[in-house]
């Protein structure tokens, strides 16, 4: 999700946080002193099933740095160092599949590549890349869903042909707004015809399903200047199309101009009111033109192909993740490796990983119980438009959603966040509910994930 920005904030109004996993990666630890508090791979994964993993690959370089981005991802790549990182991620995935063992198959059914931007690895780059994901994991890039994420300037034909080439049906490209006033805003310099330009590219590469990223909320934004962007984008007729509200986290680029929910003077309510107005907007336009809402952020095209998973911030469990952002789920345990956002620190743990050889030990993450399983389940499940089975969740856990969250479910009731009208068989937002999703999502973090997150210092 190229673009998007992360993290908790203010206790209240619509904008939260974007809760794209559970539980939020400020809330891992390192698991443990020497060699023997940190659990072998292989023993996390010997009882897993292994018959449908998704594996994720991180790239974390970028050719700028966007004002409101906080992902874990630097800029450029002095020397060799893509180089180097590629060594570790071979590495990596070498120790990662002999961990899976051969008792059983182990077999991938989804796969995603993303940063970072994966496209700032050179063609000869991204073959490599798509080799260690082949021959070391054993993944069939060919015959699974493979998405990959890109930008305007690195989706160059050549990347784009051997992205094509080696399977990929998914590109999904960070534009954020196509007026270039509002990009130098957002400090995303760029220019329209650049941007036109590699969504050609992207059309010519004829991979099945285009995903545009756009971004509301931006200083001097109305609602002329959005329908102005999402015309632009429509005008490729993309399989997808996710909306996202602006953040303005601690650490970034806007986050020092202090502006947004972390300026000194606390949330700004005529900013809140600005993105929800503009995200109906939106998202009224989108399903006028022919898109059935997914998700808050998430928009399909009703002819588009959809083999993939229904939303691209959701995960499960069996991800094995590559790559020294990326996470990996068990059933039991969540990790991955240290997490920052402050340049000088992002690029000490690159290093770090580079230099790495014993890839055979998780570092950082987070055990989940029982309670956390099923608050995960019920929180990404009820993310999604088309809500949750309730008797789906009785099968799973052998009880009922409402006797396990009777204050929570009760308050977004209360709230009119649930689609009434789909009871008692299914629990559903309503539109107001999708449109209050990143101040709902919160609202089911345990208070153990809670305190964790909020010790959490930023680095």
């Amino acid at each position: 999700m190229t673009g998007t920005t992360r993290g908790s904030t203010h206790s209240s109004g619509p904008y939260r946080s974007y809760v794209y996993a559970y539980p939020h990666k400020t809330a891992y630890r390192p698991l443990g002193d020497g060699p023997a508090g940190r659990p072998l791979l292989s023993d996390l994964w010997a009882a897993e099933r292994k018959d449908a993993l998704s594996l994720y690959a991180h790239i974390p370089f970028c050719e700028v740095r966007c004002g409101f981005c906080n992902l874990f991802t630097r800029i450029g790549a002095p020397g060799e160092l893509t180089t180097r990182y590629l060594d570790a991620l071979d590495r990596q995935a070498t120790a990662v599949r002999d961990a899976l063992g051969d008792e059983e198959p182990v077999r991938f059914a989804a796969a995603a590549f993303g940063g970072g931007t994966p496209t700032f690895l050179t063609a000869g780059e991204l073959e490599r890349l798509c080799d260690i994901a082949e021959k070391r994991m054993g993944a069939d890039l060919r015959s699974v869903p493979l998405s990959v994420e890109t930008s305007p300037s690195t989706a160059t034909a050549d990347r784009l042909a051997v992205l094509a080439d080696r399977g990929t049906t998914r590109v999904s490209i960070g534009v954020q707004s196509f007026v270039e006033a509002e990009a130098r805003a957002a400090v995303r310099p760029q220019h329209r015809s650049d941007v036109e330009a590699a969504l050609g590219r992207i059309r010519d590469a004829r991979i099945p399903v285009l995903n545009i990223d756009l971004i509301y909320g931006i200083e001097g934004q109305t609602e002329a200047s959005w329908r102005t962007s999402l015309d632009a984008a429509l005008a490729w007729r993309p399989e997808e199309l996710y909306l996202y509200p602006l953040y303005v986290r601690p650490l970034t680029g806007l986050g020092r101009l202090g502006t947004g929910a972390d300026a000194p003077e606390g949330p700004d309510a005529a900013w809140d009111e600005q993105r929800l107005r503009l995200y109906r907007a939106g998202r009224d336009h989108l399903l006028a033109q022919g898109y059935e809402q997914v998700s808050m952020r998430m928009f399909r095209r009703a002819d588009a192909p959809h083999d993939g998973p229904e939303d691209y911030a959701c995960q499960t469990d069996g991800m094995i993740g590559l790559g020294c952002g990326a996470r990996s789920y068990t059933s039991s345990l969540h990790y991955s490796f240290d997490y920052a956002v402050e340049m000088r620190e992002i690029r000490g743990i690159i290093d770090g990983f580079t230099a790495t050889e014993d890839f055979s030990r998780a570092e950082v993450g987070r055990y989940v119980d029982e309670d956390e399983t099923r608050r995960r389940h019920l929180l990404q499940s009820l993310l999604q438009a088309r809500g949750m089975r309730r008797a789906e969740y009785r099968e799973r856990f052998g009880s009922d959603p409402y006797d396990d969250f009777p204050a929570e479910l009760e308050m977004f009731d209360a709230r009119g966040w649930l689609d009434a009208t789909a009871r008692p068989a299914l629990l559903r937002l309503s539109p107001e509910g999708l449109a209050h999703s990143d101040a709902l999502g919160p609202d089911l973090f345990s208070p153990e994930v809670r305190a964790a997150m909020a010790a959490y210092e930023a680095k």
